[in-house]
């Protein structure tokens, strides 16, 4: 939507995301993730941990799939999507307000980790997905077919 604004968080995931489906079908995927800052008092000369800061991440349809198979309880992700606010009563009557991230993307932070990406095979009827193994090639390693890979005479290739 336009105007909207975006919103961005990094942070560790606080709970195994939970997949679930609505009656029509659509697949939801919902998980808690938390940010503590830190910041260095001079005075001690160490580092002190802020308030975290937690927030609930909503994930829709394919995408959905794709990361309650991916993401895990631990995990540091980057999470951007808009940011939402839903006001309920609570149990004992008061109106309480809770914040979510209505996600667009999610992804691992590769801040203190690696991981290897497997593309999945596109289905637009939103049948379940077939996934293949990794096509790509790390670093240091050439594809077979890619005619740049080698040079095939001693002048630049520009």
């Amino acid at each position: 939507m336009s105007g909207e604004t975006t919103f961005t968080m990094t942070g560790n995931v606080v709970a195994d995301p939970e997949l679930r489906f609505t009656p029509g079908g659509a697949a939801v995927c919902n998980f808690r993730m938390a940010n503590t800052p830190r910041r260095f008092n001079r005075q001690t000369s160490e580092w002190e941990d802020g308030e975290p800061l937690f927030l609930g991440v909503a994930v829709w349809r394919q995408q959905a799939e794709h990361v309650a198979e991916s993401i895990t309880r631990g995990m540091r992700v980057i999470v951007v999507g808009k940011l939402t606010q839903r006001q309920y009563e609570a149990n004992d009557g008061t109106r309480r307000s809770s914040y979510e991230i209505q996600a667009d993307e999610v992804a691992p932070s590769l801040l203190r980790a690696t991981a290897v990406v497997t593309k999945a095979t596109g289905n637009p009827q939103g049948a379940p997905q077939q996934h293949q193994q990794p096509q790509g090639y790390g670093y240091g390693q050439q594809p077979a077919a890619d005619p740049w890979a080698t040079q095939q005479s001693d002048e630049p290739p520009f």
